[in-house]
């Protein structure tokens, strides 16, 4: 291990290998490039907009352009992005106290008046460099007024001016802002890139690591160089001068990667008895139940993204046991099993993080993902739900007719069939000279049916939930009004049918047939009994038992039979009255 001089203040990782040039930084070689091919020609920009996730680069980077824009030797003033040696102007830009390189934090001026300092100084040219450069970090956080302010001075700078802004919230910039800047994403280093890079680092600090634990780090930095650089450093001083898997499990909070995969198996296969087992073991290891889940989600996540594109598994970060367990779960799991796991457990996390004992709420997902692994799918369900006795529908209760009064008869679960009507005659042949025949609804269904057809949908609502059905026969039409209809509604109905028909009904309102129930009604009925048929299927009871707080939904076609069972309904109530 490299010996550190004590005489001198230790300097972190992330400040002691910042870049200083556009060839020490990593992972953003589209932005580089276009810079290259922007200074070759000579279309340098005057306003530029850096953005990225925190600790990707976005400082660095403006400050290697402000010594890309002031490079000076002894040849002259050059713009350039390769700096084959250092110029007269790099040290004191570099160590951040250049006279003409001005950096300002955004979140801590935000007001005009922080605003109106630059736009005063902007009149004067640079002191010693060939051009004066304005560094604002987090611009985002300007208010209002300070971005108006700096609007017009942003849209005609002095050719000696250059601005250079970045910000972690892009979103938040004014368009006005964004329309007068040349804007470059700066994007998430990929682990492969990154991971060579903290290789590369620690060589230089002569520091031994084990792969695995550099895999941890890089997947816990999310992509962001400073991160990884800060949690590299940190798992040196939790190592005493080594990384190790250990330390950085420990250091992170991190279950063992293999112990998860097991624990992922149990689940998957129901033993529930060895998941918590196993999820005890990794608590008393020091892993926090939270992290435990979130793993959990992440390995669900490896497993899906593998069964969809199997390059995926040749991930460096990924440990030896993540690439072939993973790769061979993907192969036995279903994508609706991955799917329904992925949903218990992103709800869980939440839950283990509200709980008073994170254990206890881990180990109820836990068993709640466990019992789920056993059920059927969706598909499973309705083909053995379809295997079951087709619930009765021969009994039709009769109604009484218009005045007569009788009582009504209990309504078992049926189709949708108008309570009494009375057969229409046959309808008559329509003479060759007409274009096209009229409607001629013969019964109460025919009638909806035809409301629904010329898309008239007030008669059509009114006809399902405002009017009870009493008798329909030719030209004439026996309905109840619901409780507080409008009683308008007759009016309207008769003049649709004279138009729709070309004939003059004869609509009677009774008022003595409450009982007779609505279309609507008869609808609700049906789904009620279907519903409470389902609730004592016991695969169903199994869900709801699972799954607190699910709900069974029943959706029943309306038009289950055909016309011709109307007259046949009619006919039966017929016989029974006499």
């Amino acid at each position: 291990m490299a010996t550190t001089d004590t005489s001198s203040p230790y300097l972190v990782l992330a400040r002691k290998y910042r870049p200083l040039s556009f060839a020490g930084l990593i992972g953003q070689d589209a932005m580089v490039q276009t810079l290259r091919n922007a200074f070759k020609s000579g279309r340098i920009h005057h306003a530029f907009i850096l953005t990225g996730v925190r600790g990707v680069g976005k400082t660095t980077t403006a400050r290697i352009l402000a010594r890309a824009f002031n490079y000076e030797d002894e040849t002259g003033r050059h713009p350039t992005l390769d700096f084959e040696k250092e110029g007269v102007h790099d040290r004191a830009i570099i160590e951040g106290r250049h006279v003409d390189v001005v950096e300002m934090d955004a979140a801590s001026n935000t007001g005009i008046n922080d605003i109106r300092e630059i736009i005063d100084s902007v009149k004067y040219g640079p002191v010693s460099a060939p051009y004066k450069v304005y560094i604002i970090d987090e611009v985002h956080m300007l208010s209002t007024a300070a971005f108006n302010g700096l609007l017009k001075t942003l849209e005609e700078p002095p050719p000696y001016v250059k601005f250079i802004f970045a910000t972690t919230e892009i979103r938040k910039v004014p368009v006005t802002i964004l329309s007068r800047c040349m804007r470059f994403d700066l994007r998430r280093v990929p682990p492969e890139t990154m991971t060579a890079h903290l290789v590369d680092l620690l060589g230089r600090e002569g520091i031994d690591y084990e792969p695995e634990a550099l895999a941890m780090i890089v997947r816990a930095g999310e992509g962001s160089v400073r991160d990884n650089q800060s949690l590299l450093d940190q798992a040196i001083s939790h190592g005493d001068g080594k990384v190790t898997t250990a330390t950085v499990k420990a250091m992170l909070g991190l279950g063992d990667r293999a112990r998860t995969i097991d624990l992922f198996e149990a689940l998957m296969s129901g033993n529930i008895g060895g998941a918590l087992e196993n999820l005890r073991e990794l608590y008393d290891a020091g892993a926090d139940p939270q992290t435990i889940i979130a793993d959990l989600c992440d390995f669900t996540h490896l497993v899906t993204r593998i069964k969809i594109v199997p390059a995926a598994a040749d991930d460096v970060s990924l440990t030896p046991d993540e690439r072939s367990r993973g790769a061979q779960l993907a192969q036995k799991l279903g994508m609706r099993a991955l799917s329904r796991t992925w949903q218990i457990l992103f709800k869980g996390y939440d839950e283990v993080q509200q709980a008073g004992n994170a254990l206890q709420a881990a180990e109820m997902v836990l068993v709640r993902l466990a019992y789920a692994a056993d059920l059927p799918t969706p598909d499973e369900l309705i083909a053995k739900l379809g295997n079951l006795p087709a619930p009765s529908t021969a009994q039709t209760a009769p109604v009484a007719r218009g005045t007569s009064g009788g009582p009504q008869a209990a309504r078992q679960y049926q189709p949708e069939v108008a309570p009494r009507f009375e057969a229409a005659p046959a309808p008559q042949p329509v003479p060759q000279s007409t274009p096209q025949a009229l409607a001629n609804p013969r019964s109460y269904a025919e009638l909806v049916a035809l409301a629904g057809e010329k898309r008239d949908l007030i008669v059509k609502h009114a006809l399902e939930s405002s009017l009870r059905p009493v008798s329909i026969g030719d030209a004439r039409l026996e309905v109840a009004l619901v409780e507080n209809a409008d009683p308008g509604i007759i009016q309207t109905l008769s003049a649709r049918l004279k138009t729709w028909t070309g004939r003059q009904w004869m609509i009677t309102l009774k008022t003595d047939a409450q009982h007779v129930p609505t279309l609507r009604e008869q609808r609700e009925e049906r789904q009620e009994a279907v519903r409470q048929e389902a609730h004592q299927d016991p695969l169903v009871q199994a869900i709801l038992e699972t799954f607190p707080g699910a709900t069974v939904r029943v959706t029943v076609k309306q038009e289950q039979i055909p016309i011709e069972a109307y007259a046949d309904a009619i006919r039966d109530s017929d016989e029974d009255d006499e």
